[in-house]
């Protein structure tokens, strides 16, 4: 034993008096330790809490546009209908179309732990509720918004189909709103057929809007067809802004309106938004046309579509290729201006094709169909530039 001194006396430390000033050291540390974690939890619980500002995106359904649904009596029928009068014929193998799922809104965002658990999930994704949900947008007001981009798609779908089979559709570009307290109240109504804008024929969406912008400001008069009856009418554009950038604006949604030689039905409910264009199209196509397409295999795909069957880009393409594989497919068309996101994303087991019209997603179909491994493996594909 080694003698210590305090005030100038001798004190002698016994080993059971030295095992007793460990254990309360080591007490301290176990209270110390269960205060912090008790801490830790009561703070996690809290942020669990609080408001994140994002919104997870995930793999949503995926469906078979060759193949049945439930109609409002709960019996099966056909997504893709055509008239009793309209020869059809027998397809095979899948044309899926893929969505994604939203999980949270404004009213409800998901909780941190759910946002962690999504940060290491390569199937999801954590986005800004801002880039879903815009500013002053209710989650009902999106809903409506979504479900009149999916009808217009379905519309555009089917004038790309026909119109890419040799069917005659005659299109006018005609206005679907108009905004109360907007430039052309009083002026214009829906149903009203745009004409011409400046004396410039107007063929679409954009076409009307590249017009206006040339403006920069100054009046425009659009002539339009109402009742029969063409007229000119004069209309002062307001200025806005999209996404940081200027824009004018006369106060209306317009369209293409189609003349269609027969109706072409799609029984589709519960999904929004215009990004299953492309897929609607080929099923119609296919729907249409002698032989099995796709020779019995499974292809999903994605991608906007207008009349002229052009293929514009989608949100969330990440997911949906891992929604794809999930359902079973085994090839997965891509819009082109998709590929920057593509590249570096594709799951194994999935082989994308990239496409920029109808033509050539209906090509890579049937390519995939003969099964030639060697015509498959030339299909274009995404790269990095």
């Amino acid at each position: 034993m080694i003698p210590t001194y305090e005030s100038g006396q001798p004190i002698a430390v016994t080993a059971a008096a030295d095992e007793q000033l460990g254990s309360a050291r080591r007490r301290k540390r176990t209270l110390t330790g269960i205060v912090a974690l008790t801490v830790a939890i009561i703070c996690l619980f809290l942020a669990s809490l609080l408001p994140s500002g994002f919104v997870i995106r995930q793999p949503g359904p995926v469906v078979n546009t060759l193949g049945e649904v439930q109609d409002t009596d709960g019996n099966e029928v056909a997504l893709i209908e055509m008239p009793a009068d309209v020869e059809t014929f027998e397809t095979s193998g899948t044309l899926s179309l893929t969505t994604v799922q939203i999980v949270g809104n404004r009213e409800s965002t998901p909780n941190w732990f759910q946002l962690a658990q999504a940060w290491f999930d390569p199937s999801k994704a954590v986005v800004t509720i801002d880039s879903v949900f815009p500013p002053n947008q209710t989650s009902e007001q999106r809903q409506e918004q979504d479900s009149l981009m999916m009808a217009n798609s379905q519309h555009d779908a089917t004038a790309a189909a026909l119109i890419e089979l040799g069917y005659d559709v005659p299109i006018e570009l005609q206005i679907g709103d108009v905004q109360e307290d907007g430039a052309s109240a009083g002026k214009l109504e829906a149903g009203d057929v745009i004409n011409g804008i400046n004396g410039t024929p107007m063929a679409s969406v954009l076409d009307m809007r590249a017009e206006i912008a040339k403006g920069n400001g100054a009046d425009v008069t659009v002539n339009i067809t109402r009742d029969g009856v063409t007229q000119d009418v004069v209309i002062t554009p307001v200025k806005g802004d999209a996404d940081g950038e200027v824009i004018w604006m006369i106060g209306v949604s317009a369209g293409p309106a189609y003349d269609f030689p027969f109706d072409v039905t799609i029984m589709l409910e519960n999904i929004g938004g215009p990004s299953a264009g492309m897929i609607f199209a080929l099923g119609i196509i296919d729907t249409l046309t002698p032989g099995e397409m796709t020779g019995g295999e499974s292809i999903a795909g994605t991608g906007t579509i207008n009349y002229a069957g052009e293929v514009g880009p989608i949100g969330g393409i990440q997911q949906k290729m891992r929604g794809a594989l999930s359902a079973g497919a085994e090839y997965f068309l891509a819009p082109q201006a998709n590929c920057s996101e593509v590249v570096g994303h594709v799951p194994n087991g999935l082989t994308v094709v990239k496409v920029s019209t109808l033509d050539e997603a209906r090509d890579a179909v049937e390519t995939i169909g003969v099964g030639n491994e060697v015509e498959i493996a030339s299909l274009p594909a995404c790269s990095v530039k």
